[in-house]
């Protein structure tokens, strides 16, 4: 179709600098998304992140979702866990350790989909760079995993409104196992009433073929992430906006970096995009210098904060939409600026 356990403000900015005052969404300017909460601080895809994110002011989160055994819907950066919890330290699922194939490739670890949703709980969620980011992990094992739905049950108790922006991972590998993840999302936001147009819920996949099908099921607005670098032909991009309402990007389609990682002049694509209607998203905005393109990186440590002041306003002068970001605060500073 077209048409709770929230960790406190004090606690969770304990040892960070002052966030700005919770802002409303700036309609007028480009939206900050909170890449997976406030992740560059707090473990990914926590609830305590999401918090954070929203105490920064946030207008919108991204919860990833991947599919338990029972058919919930976990917030999670892919469905293997050994990354991002302590699944590897319960001997009681030794034996759930597997390869499949996702993408084609072969992955070993433990798979969401072999555990039910009550035992995920007795897991608790790690940073899943440490070396990056130790501050983050001096928080691993406090925070238990979460659905999608405790996390619409948070922002339903906020008194502004933040947007959730599901992304379903891998549609096609729980397609091939009988699953659909699609399905699992359309059932929640119908149950909830959070299926039409101006719901604040927009949708996203890497797979077009998934979001043409759930765009049958619910009236949310949807956008294809597209990875990589390169031109995007016309011929798609008319494709994309007779079916879609946004194309999400690599920041490396809008600035693509030369082979010793810098980055000069910008494509068109964000131009072209939107004279077809379109808004243009863009990921992912992170403060270290490992992130970061070369001309902007600050000393050669890979964990040091690089001048990502000036990336902001690379892509914010072009007028994109909205900048996905582990560091919403920064985000919303260079905005503001």
């Amino acid at each position: 179709m077209r048409g709770a356990a929230v960790l406190t403000a004090a606690g969770a900015l304990a040892g960070l600098a002052a966030a700005p005052a919770a802002a409303k969404p700036h309609h007028d300017e480009p939206l900050v998304i909170a890449h997976r909460g406030a992740s560059g601080y707090l473990p990914e895809h926590t609830l305590e992140a999401y918090a954070l994110a929203v105490e920064m002011g946030a207008d919108v989160i991204e919860p990833d979702l991947v599919l338990t055994k029972d058919g919930e819907l976990l917030a999670r950066h892919e469905p293997v866990l050994d990354e991002t919890t302590d699944v590897a330290a319960h001997p009681e699922f030794a034996d759930r350790k597997t390869t499949k194939l996702i993408d084609g490739k072969p992955v070993t670890g433990f798979f969401a989909d072999d555990f039910t949703l009550a035992e995920l709980k007795t897991l608790r969620a790690e940073e899943r760079l440490p070396a990056l980011r130790p501050g983050s992990a001096e928080h691993d094992g406090e925070f238990e995993l979460v659905t999608y739905d405790e996390v619409l049950d948070y922002v339903a108790t906020l008194d502004r409104k933040v947007i959730t922006y599901p992304e379903m991972k891998h549609p096609s590998y729980y397609g091939d196992k009988g699953m659909s993840i699609e399905d699992a999302l359309a059932d929640l936001l119908e149950e909830r009433k959070l299926d039409k147009k101006r719901s604040p819920v927009w949708i996203q996949s890497f797979e077009y073929e998934s979001l043409l099908n759930i765009d049958e099921r619910v009236d949310n607005r949807i956008g294809l992430n597209i990875d990589g670098q390169g031109a995007i032909p016309d011929a798609t991009l008319d494709e994309y906006a007779e079916t879609l309402d946004t194309v999400s990007l690599n920041k490396n389609r809008i600035f693509p970096r030369g082979a010793d990682g810098s980055i000069s002049e910008p494509t068109d694509i964000v131009e072209r995009a939107h004279e077809r209607g379109l808004d243009v998203h863009v990921w992912t905005f992170r403060a270290e210098n490992s992130f970061l393109p070369a001309n902007l990186r600050e000393g050669s440590d890979p964990a040091a904060w690089g001048d990502y002041e000036a990336e902001f306003e690379l892509f914010y002068d072009l007028g994109v939409d909205a900048v996905f970001s582990d560091f919403p605060d920064l985000a919303i500073a260079a905005r503001d600026c």
